[in-house]
């Protein structure tokens, strides 16, 4: 029988502090598209809501991935998923 554990499937958390969270939520915030949806947005006055979800990581060959929700009125826009640090960013 084989038993895994939550923590197990977690990505690794770099030890800088806050700086991880920061970075990944501003890698997917200033890209283009991100600006422009979030500039409509509140222009309709919506507020807009960067969501980093260090519960649901995802693991894609070798690599993992923190799912960074991008909402507006409490719906769901999109989800971006960025390396913990920060240098890759991917749909």
């Amino acid at each position: 029988m084989c038993f895994m554990c939550a923590p197990a499937l977690a990505c690794d958390y770099p030890d800088e502090g806050n700086m991880p969270l920061r970075r990944a939520v501003a890698k997917v915030r200033y890209l283009p598209e991100t600006e422009a949806w979030a500039a409509e947005m509140h222009k309709a006055g919506t507020a807009v809501q960067y969501a980093l979800r260090l519960d649901q990581p995802r693991r894609e060959h070798g690599r993992c991935y923190w799912p960074v929700e991008l909402r507006a009125d409490g719906k769901l826009w999109r989800v971006l998923y960025v390396t913990p640090d920060g240098k890759v960013l991917k749909n």
